[in-house]
């Protein structure tokens, strides 16, 4: 079974979540989701996988979420949807094992799934 990666290379957490894997010989599927991003199902199913809420999910430090939507309520679905149009607001790393999932921050997290 593939251990998922959602990943942005820029980041240096991911980068460092990214060796991790690597270093601990898993079977990769690295998905950079600013070039792919996950589909509202997708977004739904990983939520599931991290028993947390949606907002949970969103960085909230993003420029984009201080100029569009701080402040704001939205449902679940609402912010599913909004995440699937802007993925620049999705939290990473998010790295998946069969039915587990976490966000690698810090890195080190994503030993507790594997």
């Amino acid at each position: 079974m593939k251990t998922i990666i959602y990943h942005n290379p820029r980041c240096s957490k991911s980068r460092e979540a990214l060796q991790l894997l690597i270093d601990r010989n898993e079977n990769i599927d690295i998905v950079e989701y600013l070039k792919n991003p996950p589909s509202e199902s997708e977004l739904q199913s990983i939520v599931k996988k991290l028993k947390i809420n949606p907002l949970q999910l969103v960085r909230v430090s993003e420029t984009l979420f201080k100029e569009k939507y701080k402040d704001k309520v939205y449902s679940d679905e609402q912010w599913i949807k909004i995440m699937a149009e802007n993925p620049v607001l999705i939290e990473r790393p998010i790295v998946i094992k069969e039915n587990k999932a976490v966000i690698g921050r810090p890195p080190v997290l994503v030993v507790d799934i594997l």
